[in-house]
């Protein structure tokens, strides 16, 4: 295992470019497949490219709010209390591991956005607090618990064929979500990587045999953004208003009725926009004034940027993907060779495929939905089996797709290249369970 990890480690340190220059190069090789494997010729491809390009706006201004109100979040005393609470179960670097695999686990399975930046900001707080554990395999445990989020409360795809009126409604029917996320199937592969993969993370840090002390800068990088120094007296009206209590307890309040309407209203919806809205009042509370607030907003931003730029890139993949036709064709080769106990396994491993160029759940289900549920009910397949096997193929390939690990490479400081490697290695042992799960459950 040792030379395999290191293997992978090596391959991506020395290929593996920066997160955008991956983004840059996945446009190039859409573009050629589109134009050797479709009709669409050279100038149609760099319009289905344009015309995707901004399609993902909202969604990339979701993701960096992620960041940016998590990271302001967690700067706050009362979470950072917290956080540093959770890291004393940690002692070891294996404890260290196993504690990020499983905490950033079961928080993708409530959310994926909240998973995400538990994942980083508790990775952070427990290197602090053993600092001789591999910083690259704690942020891979915490991404690898990102795993698990399309089998979970969140899921896109599941949560929308439950929804009456969705697009296939015709076609399928509605499914409720215990046939899809609470079915024996997908207990089963949520169970098993839940606690299965907390001692593969072990596994791998033991056979990495690394023990080196990590870089203070990465460890302490949000200290800096403290907002617990003291702040000069102010003076004038304007400086009393930034540093009243007063204004943030109002609006903080006015924003957590909100919250607590939200549920009331619509049960356990934690949706991305509904998390955002309760990092970012939780944060004007914690933070106690605007001017400690703003603080934190001015170091918050920073983290962000990677993800402001990347994503109209995906999203002009998406649209070369789509237009072309390119994504279709790959669910129907898939397909044509799939029979009634094989479909499944089939219809994850196109979806794995497919994630690769288009990493959205809900994005890849409008593509994906109308050829795989209509070759369910050909073949006498559960139709939600097959829906289960889109999502978990979207969430299986997120493992070295650097998409989805740009906010919590960018809360903890790294490259994709720093973690990729081991990611790798998570990737081929979560193929089996899942497989399993699609095949016989």
């Amino acid at each position: 295992m040792k030379a395999v990890t290191n293997f992978f480690d090596r391959m991506v340190q020395k290929f593996l470019p920066d997160a955008f220059l991956f983004a840059v190069l996945l446009t190039i090789i859409v573009y050629l497949l589109g134009i050797l494997f479709t009709n669409s010729s050279p100038v149609q491809m760099v319009e289905h490219w344009g015309t995707g390009f901004w399609d993902l706006l909202e969604f990339a201004m979701q993701m960096s709010l992620i960041v940016v109100t998590g990271y302001i979040l967690a700067n706050t005393p009362i979470v950072r209390r917290i956080l540093t609470t959770i890291s004393t179960l940690a002692n070891t670097p294996g404890q260290a591991v196993v504690l990020v695999t499983f905490v950033a686990g079961v928080a993708c399975l409530i959310s994926y956005g909240f998973g995400l930046v538990v994942g980083a900001l508790l990775g952070i707080h427990v290197a602090r607090r053993v600092p001789t554990v591999d910083y690259r395999i704690l942020m891979a445990s915490a991404y690898s618990g990102f795993l698990l989020w399309h089998g979970g409360l969140s899921a896109s795809g599941p949560l929308l064929i439950a929804t009456p009126g969705h697009f296939l409604e015709d076609v399928m029917g509605t499914i409720p979500v215990t046939a899809t996320i609470f079915s024996s199937t997908n207990l089963f592969i949520v169970l098993f990587l839940l606690f299965t993969l907390p001692l593969l993370n072990l596994y791998l840090l033991r056979s990495n045999g690394s023990t080196a002390a990590n870089n203070p800068a990465l460890l302490q990088h949000d200290e800096q953004a403290s907002t617990e120094e003291d702040m000069p007296e102010p003076e004038t009206p304007a400086e009393h208003l930034e540093n009243s209590q007063i204004l943030s307890i109002i609006i903080a309040v006015l924003g957590l009725t909100f919250v607590v309407f939200h549920f009331a209203q619509n049960g356990f919806d934690l949706n991305i926009n509904i998390v955002n809205f309760i990092f970012l009042f939780l944060g004007i509370l914690f933070h106690r004034t605007p001017r400690r607030f703003l603080k934190s907003v001015t170091q918050a931003v920073k983290n962000a940027g990677g993800i402001i730029i990347q994503f109209p890139f995906y999203a002009g993949i998406m649209g070369m993907m789509e237009a072309s036709g390119l994504s279709a064709q790959i669910s129907l080769w898939f397909v044509s060779m799939a029979t009634d106990f094989t479909l499944p396994l089939f219809t994850f491993i196109s979806a794995g495929i497919i994630n690769f160029f288009i990493p959205s759940g809900g994005g890849q289900w409008a593509i994906q939905g109308p050829i795989m549920i209509p070759a369910s009910i050909e073949l006498g397949v559960d139709t939600a089996k097959t829906a289960m096997a889109v999502a978990w193929g979207d969430a299986w390939t997120n493992m070295i797709q650097p998409f989805w690990a740009l906010p919590l490479l960018a809360i903890a400081g790294l490259k994709v290249r720093d973690i990729m490697g081991f990611c790798v290695i998570i990737l081929i042992y979560s193929f089996f369970p899942i497989a399993v799960g699609l095949l016989f459950l």
